[in-house]
């Protein structure tokens, strides 16, 4: 009886080890894990359980610039948030969605055959196109692809027409694309990218890249970036914001281009001087510009809900 009860235990255990083995391997991030990685996110969650940022702060993000983005960030310790010096494609167009992150290494056959093997057993086929099977409408396809220029893209006008059918947006992509011509003529692919080759990751044979990660954390230049972060990608550069500040960037942009609205108007009729507006208000001027808003509140860019909120919740 008890060698039973001890053969019966080591199964079990076996048994849980195998499985836990498989999980910790997986390409994808396990629900378990997600939650764990973002602890401080208490919203709406996709069923994978990543971060589901409401679709009013993604669409009122489209108007935040990277200046307030930033500032908000820095000030909560979120300094490394910020990258520049891409490419883009429909440069005067705007990014911003929701995360969904892969990543890519340097090819090793060994590595690469067991990931596809698995890849395969599951039904899937060209390990580039998994994490493109996971969008849906409002994602931002965001790849760590280490840099590779030289039979290094994975993403081409196919795979970009895929990712825009399901995503409805474009791409941020460290590494090489190819097919740029083919993706310019996507509308609404607004894409940041570092380079363009016409070679591909699979170039007669040679396996150059290998799927080692999906919706885990990955590394953009020098921006930890997270399934769930909101990507806001405009004028060049992309700002990657934690979803649990997502909706405190944009209060804080909306009331910032309030101020600077009712501070550039005062400063042209000459009722304030440079030095009042360019530090911090007087009691004088916040009583004014608290009636600004009032007078003004069915003219201003900022819809009248949020700027009754703005008011009442005023900390200024």
């Amino acid at each position: 009886m008890k060698m039973k009860t001890f053969l019966l235990t080591r199964f079990f255990f076996l048994t849980t080890l195998i499985f836990s083995s498989i999980d910790a391997n997986s390409q994808q991030i396990s629900k378990e894990e997600m939650l764990f990685l973002t602890p401080l996110w208490e919203g709406e969650r996709f069923e994978d359980g990543r971060p589901k940022v409401p679709d009013d702060i993604i669409e009122r993000m489209k108007e935040v610039t990277h200046d307030e983005a930033w500032a908000v960030m820095k000030n909560e310790g979120y300094r490394y948030q910020y990258a520049e010096g891409w490419e883009t494609i429909h440069p005067d167009s705007i990014l911003v969605g929701r995360a969904v992150t892969a990543t890519f290494m340097p090819g090793r056959p060994d590595i690469h055959d067991a990931i596809d093997e698995r890849g395969k057993a599951e039904g899937k086929k060209g390990q580039n196109s998994w994490p493109v099977d996971l969008l849906v409408q409002g994602d931002v396809y965001v790849a760590d692809q280490f840099g590779a220029h030289v039979d290094g893209p994975t993403i081409g006008d196919n795979v970009g027409n895929a990712i825009y059918a399901r995503s409805g947006n474009g791409i941020v992509y460290d590494g090489a694309i190819r097919d740029i011509v083919g993706l310019k003529e996507i509308a609404g692919f607004t894409s940041f990218f570092t380079s363009y080759h016409p070679s591909h990751h699979n170039q007669r044979g040679n396996l150059n890249t290998m799927l080692t990660g999906i919706n885990k954390p990955t590394k953009v230049r020098q921006v930890t970036v997270m399934a769930g972060d909101v990507v806001l990608g405009r004028d060049g550069a992309v700002s990657f914001i934690p979803p649990h500040l997502a909706e405190k960037v944009v209060v804080t942009s909306e009331i910032v281009r309030l101020r600077d609205m009712f501070g550039h108007e005062r400063l042209r009729a000459g009722v304030y001087t440079a030095g009042q507006i360019d530090t911090r208000w007087s009691e004088e001027i916040e009583r004014d510009f608290s009636g600004w808003l009032n007078e003004h509140i069915d003219e201003l860019p900022v819809p009248r809900e949020q700027i009754q909120e703005i008011l009442k919740n005023r900390t200024w």
